[in-house]
């Protein structure tokens, strides 16, 4: 069915702890991991100097946000308790406090009490794979501190995501469940969402095409749209390469994404996705 784009970004703005954030040009998300098991850049090895300076090289480049994430969310990884994962992010999130002062950080978890300790320690986004769905505190809580919530859609959980991922229409389907989600999210006190459609979250890589094809449908939902596709195997299954030769698979992909509504692009190369980002908006600005 076709989708006509009536993307508004120019009337989005988010409150990010008192820094306003808008979308008169697309932002900039940049992942920073302090996980050992990552899909792309994890390491057993990582010191807190060295998230440091990837983060300061992803503030030099052009990021608009930085989304911390103590836990590995690929396909078949197993989860961790918030314990474990608040040991992994918050000497990072104190660093980076300290060493970028500026910077809005956003916490990618699912855990509440995760969620609330980063909040406690300066961070102003939450950013929640499950939507709510793996930790009922979750909304409720976020709504209380009336916090940015990134809210994504995910068909099943990490573990078993990607066993056999079936819709019978795709995006009908997330858009009834974003329009469900925005309602609870509403209800609890959260004025500022984002959506995130969760590419490769219980999703083939065929699911993960649609999805981008018709990404400016979620536009009707009126929220800010991310998109996550920076090295993931949409791009290195189909192009028979790894993710660490992806970068210029996740370009091109970042740029249709930009060219379909897509607001913030969550990405690992901040350079890349600064420069797709001012030649889409120099094309916008021709007549």
């Amino acid at each position: 069915m076709p989708y006509k784009n009536t993307n508004t970004a120019t009337m989005y703005m988010i409150n990010c702890g008192g820094k306003l954030q808008d979308f008169r040009a697309p932002k900039i998300m940049g992942i920073l991991n302090c996980t050992p098991d990552s899909f792309y850049d994890g390491s057993p090895n990582l010191t807190i100097d060295h998230l440091v300076r990837q983060a300061k090289k992803m503030q030099e480049e052009g990021a608009d946000i930085i989304d911390i994430g103590g836990q590995s969310t690929r396909p078949g990884s197993k989860r961790i308790d918030a314990e474990t994962e608040l040991a992994r992010i918050l000497p990072v999130i104190r660093a980076l406090r300290e060493n970028l002062p500026e910077m809005t950080l956003s916490i990618d978890t699912y855990h509440q009490p995760v969620a609330e300790a980063a909040f406690t320690e300066g961070v102003s986004i939450i950013n929640d794979i499950s939507a709510g769905n793996l930790d009922p505190n979750m909304i409720p809580w976020v709504g209380s501190k009336k916090l940015p919530y990134i809210c994504m859609h995910m068909q099943g959980t990490p573990e078993s995501m990607q066993e056999n991922p079936h819709y019978q229409d795709l995006i009908t389907e997330m858009v009834d469940f974003f329009s469900k989600k925005l309602d609870e999210c509403r209800n609890a006190g959260i004025i500022d969402i984002i959506i995130d459609p969760g590419f490769g979250f219980g999703k083939t890589i065929q699911h993960n095409f649609n999805l981008l094809k018709h990404l400016n449908a979620f536009s009707m939902l009126d929220c800010p749209i991310l998109v996550g596709i920076s090295r993931k195997g949409m791009i290195h299954k189909t192009l028979d390469i790894s993710p660490a030769e992806a970068l210029n698979g996740t370009t091109v992909l970042n740029t249709i994404a930009l060219l379909h509504g897509a607001n913030i692009l969550r990405v690992h190369d901040v350079k890349e996705a600064k420069e797709a980002i001012t030649l889409v908006e120099k094309m916008k600005e021709q007549k």
